[in-house]
């Protein structure tokens, strides 16, 4: 992925930034210039939760290029607790932990390093809820 590129997704990939239909109020991630629900212009940023449980899940062994050293990992889909479904990899988590219904919550992670320049890539991952003892 170039530099101008990785800017430019920055809001996406750090803060899941997304957008919010001003007509039906639907949430879309990612961002689009029109609602996939009502064909309205939808141009009002929101930031989603990033919050969620596994929709459906795969475990990868064959990965697409620049992403070898990774395998095995695990994608899945997540529905936000906004609604829009996300499809991200899963991290901190075995793929024999991984459940439907499994609450997660997003992190930003090291996603690759790319070529000779090393320029490194971070993106959203999520993993397991990590619940907090009461003080």
């Amino acid at each position: 992925m170039s530099v101008p590129n990785t800017w430019r997704l920055q809001q996406q990939r750090y803060r899941l930034m997304g957008e919010v239909c001003d007509r039906c109020k639907t949430k879309i991630f990612p961002p689009r210039d029109v609602c996939p629900e009502c064909e309205a212009p939808a141009k009002t940023q929101f930031a989603l939760s990033g919050r969620g449980e596994v929709y459906s899940y795969s475990t990868v062994y064959n990965a697409p290029a620049g992403f070898e050293d990774a395998t095995p990992y695990t994608v899945a889909l997540v529905r936000l607790e906004e609604g829009p479904l996300v499809t991200a990899q899963l991290t901190d988590v075995s793929a024999e932990e991984v459940e439907i219904g499994m609450p997660v919550e997003m992190v930003t992670r090291r996603l690759r390093a790319d070529g000779a320049e090393g320029i490194i890539s971070y993106g959203y991952k999520f993993r397991p809820v990590q619940f907090s003892p009461a003080i």
